[in-house]
C-alpha cells in the first residue's frame, strides 16, 4: 500500500506539469496569433488584398480625372489671346484683358443679378419644398402608397429639359396653348403672348425649376426622417419642429452650401431652351452661361468665354469658404462641411 502510495505522487505531478506545459503552449501560440494580427502586414501584401477595390475605384478615378481635372488645364486661355497658327502655349499672354471684357458688357450687371437672384430663389424655394413634401410623405402609414407617391414626384427629375420646353411650350403657346384655349378662355380673358411678355418668366422659371428638381431632393431628405417615441406625448407638429427639423438640419447645411458654390452657375437648358431664346426675353432669361453661349457663337470668343468660366469658378469657391465659416460662426464647429 504504500509503494502504491509513492508511485501515484510522480504520476500526479508528472500530469499536473504536463498541464501546465499544455498551457504555456495554448498561450505562447494565443500570444503569436495576437502578435500577427496586430502587425501590419507588408505592403505588396495589403496592395494584393486591396486590388478588388482599386479595381472599383478606378473608373471612377480616371472620370473624375478627364471631367475635372484635366480640363482645367485651358484655363490659361483665359489669359491669353489666342491665336491658332501659334497654338495655345505659344499665343501671347493679355493678363486679365478678358475679364476687363467680360465686365465692360453693357449686360454684365443683367446677367450677374439674373444668375444670383434665380439661384437664391431656387435654393430658398426649393429647400422649403422639398422639407414640406418630406414631411408630407413621411405621415403616409402605408408603404407602398408611399414609393408610389415617391415614384410620381421623381419622374419629373428624370426627364430631359428639352421635353420638358416643349410641355412648357405646350402650355404656353399664343395659338394652341392650353392655358390661353382653356383656362384664360373660361374666365372671359384675353389671350398672353406669353414668349414676348417678360414680366411672367422669373415667375415661370422658378415654377418650372421647382417642379423639376423637389421631388429627387425630397428623396434625400425623406431617408434621414426618424420617428420619435409616442410615449414622448408630443403633438406631430412638436416632433417635427424638435426631432424632424434639427436631425435634418446637417443635410439641409451640406445642400446648401453644395448649391451655392454653384450660384453663379445656371441651368443653361432652364434658361435657354424653356424660354426658346426668344428675343424679348433675353433681360430675365439670360445668365451668365447663356451670356457666354451667345457670345461664344456669334462671336467666336473663347478666351471670354474661359474668363467667364474662371470667373464663375472663383467667386463659387470664395462663397463656399464663406458660407461654411458663417455657418461655423453661428451654428458651431460640428454644423461645418469641413
Amino acid at each position: 500500500m504504500p509503494m502504491l502510495f509513492w508511485n501515484l505522487i510522480p504520476e500526479g505531478k508528472n500530469k499536473t506539469e504536463r498541464g501546465f506545459q499544455t498551457m504555456s503552449t495554448k498561450s505562447a501560440a494565443l500570444e503569436k496569433e495576437m502578435q500577427a494580427r496586430t502587425t501590419k502586414p507588408k505592403k505588396w501584401l495589403r496592395f494584393y488584398r486591396c486590388i478588388p477595390l482599386y479595381l472599383m475605384f478606378l473608373p471612377g478615378a480616371l472620370y473624375l480625372l478627364m471631367d475635372k481635372y484635366l480640363p482645367m488645364t485651358g484655363l490659361i486661355i483665359a489669359f491669353k489671346r489666342v491665336n491658332w497658327r501659334k497654338g495655345i502655349l505659344a499665343s501671347d499672354w493679355v493678363g486679365f484683358s478678358n475679364f476687363t471684357y467680360l465686365f465692360k458688357t453693357k449686360d454684365a450687371v443683367t446677367i450677374t443679378r439674373n444668375t444670383v437672384l434665380y439661384n437664391v430663389a431656387f435654393i430658398v424655394l426649393g429647400t422649403v419644398l422639398a422639407i414640406t413634401i418630406a414631411i408630407l410623405l413621411n405621415e403616409i402609414t402605408s408603404q407602398k402608397m408611399k414609393q408610389v407617391y415617391q415614384t410620381i414626384i421623381l419622374l419629373p427629375y428624370l426627364i430631359s429639359i428639352i421635353v420638358v420646353s416643349y410641355l412648357v411650350f405646350a402650355l404656353l403657346s399664343s395659338e394652341t396653348g392650353f392655358i390661353n384655349n382653356t383656362v384664360l378662355k373660361a374666365f372671359g380673358a384675353e389671350p398672353i403672348s406669353w414668349y414676348t411678355e417678360p414680366k411672367y418668366w422669373p415667375f415661370i422659371l422658378v415654377i418650372v425649376h421647382l417642379w423639376k428638381v423637389f421631388g429627387y431632393d425630397c428623396i434625400l431628405y425623406n431617408r434621414l426622417f426618424r420617428r420619435p417615441p409616442a410615449a414622448w406625448g408630443a403633438n406631430r407638429w412638436q416632433q417635427i419642429w424638435n426631432v424632424t427639423i434639427p436631425n435634418l438640419l446637417p443635410t439641409i447645411i451640406t445642400l446648401t452650401l453644395m448649391a451655392i458654390g454653384k450660384i453663379f452657375y445656371s441651368d443653361f437648358g432652364l434658361f435657354y431652351q424653356v424660354p426658346m431664346d426668344s428675343g424679348p426675353l433675353i433681360d430675365v432669361t439670360s445668365t451668365i452661361d447663356t451670356y457666354v453661349y451667345r457670345a461664344l457663337v456669334t462671336l467666336n470668343d473663347i478666351p471670354m468665354s474661359s474668363a467667364a468660366g474662371v470667373y464663375q469658378s472663383v467667386v463659387g469657391f470664395v462663397l463656399v469658404l464663406l458660407a461654411n465659416w458663417g455657418v461655423k460662426k453661428i451654428g458651431g464647429e460640428e454644423n461645418g462641411l469641413f
